[in-house]
């Protein structure tokens, strides 16, 4: 009969990480694998890497082989020429390459995304869905498909230039005026874009900041759900505020590749709405419980009225995952194996 020791020493190997660098065109990716089971990917949004999603992974581990990664062009995840406009079809692509690696016996992977790389999240469901089971993007910020997209797309250029003439403060600054539902000039731009009214401004929360290596050897066991919904987020110690210092500073010294190459080329790509309409039954289009007013939660609730996909709801708002990640990760699993 195992004992504690044994337990103990079971669960620290489930979340010891063990690290791998994937070669790509144009890029190398550095990637992060946790536990045993099923395929579990977990795409960084904005200017995160791997290191965001520490506790959250841990949490998982016990139910699924979760990835982590560096987007390329980010932290470790190197390019292999100058920083050039990236595209969410591309960095779908380093998915791609990163489930034929890693999933167990070539078993469909789970794939979750959260703002610009829940873009990247649909991009892979809508061009390579044989490739996924399942699909979780969390507020994907599509100003295509807004009431008013010239207005969307005039919010997120307003960043851009703000970053290019005034530097990363200026930028994040005229972001959280342009995302206020409220207030200034942003605002306006917002609710022309949303078509916002009194109602949905009032019920608004806060604005929120914004030649591959061989594969760890893995195996496919996994227990039932029934027994899973005590084990899970919670089970994934706290982050080391050591390690939790050096993914903020990697993620503001991604800021300006985010603010400059990726913020209005993802945001303003278009999806492939037929495509997805026929891979609907694989997508959970995810929205903040305190961010619905907010465009990107705007522009996801009207993705899956288009498409036909199902919704949920998840704790707090754009950034619910690192507001509070084990109550984000209890929703994930939900979602997940539901």
């Amino acid at each position: 009969m195992p004992t504690t020791d044994d337990t103990t020493a079971a669960a620290t190997a489930a979340t010891a990480v063990r690290t791998g660098r994937l070669e790509a065109p144009g890029a190398t990716l550095h990637y992060e694998v946790r536990g045993r089971g099923p395929l579990l990917v977990m795409m960084p949004g904005g200017s995160a890497d791997a290191g965001i999603y520490d506790t959250l992974a841990a949490g998982l581990a016990d139910r699924w082989t979760v990835v982590a990664f560096d987007p390329r062009g980010y932290s470790r995840s190197t390019l292999h020429g100058p920083t050039g406009e990236q595209l969410p079809g591309t960095h779908s692509e380093d998915i791609a390459r990163l489930i034929e690696l890693l999933s167990p016996g070539g078993a469909p992977a789970a794939v979750f995304g959260s703002s610009s790389s829940a873009i990247v999240a649909l991009e892979l469901l809508s061009r390579r869905p044989g490739l996924v089971g399942r699909v979780v993007a969390h507020e994907p910020p599509l100003v295509e498909l807004l009431p008013d997209p010239a207005a969307g797309r005039a919010v997120f250029a307003a960043v851009r230039e703000s970053f290019l003439r005034d530097g990363v403060e200026a930028a994040m600054a005229a972001m959280a005026a342009g995302l206020a539902p409220e207030g200034g000039a942003g605002g306006g731009r917002y609710e022309a874009a949303t078509g916002a009214d009194e109602e949905s401004r009032a019920a608004t929360g806060p604005v929120e900041d914004g030649g591959a290596t061989a594969p760890p050897e893995e195996s496919g066991g996994a227990s039932e759900a029934e027994a899973e919904g005590k084990n899970g987020a919670g089970a994934g110690a706290e982050v080391d505020a050591v390690a939790e210092a050096a993914t903020v500073r990697r993620m503001m010294a991604n800021l300006p590749v985010f603010l400059e190459h990726v913020l209005c080329s993802f945001s303003g790509h278009a999806p492939d709405l037929d495509a997805l309409r026929a891979a609907a039954p694989k997508l959970v289009v995810g929205v903040g419980r305190d961010s619905r007013a907010l465009l990107p939660a705007v522009a996801a609730e009207r993705l899956a009225q288009r498409v036909g996909s199902a919704t949920a709801e998840f704790p707090g708002g754009h950034v619910g995952l690192m507001e509070d990640p084990v109550a984000f990760g209890a929703r994930l699993r939900e979602v997940l194996l539901g």
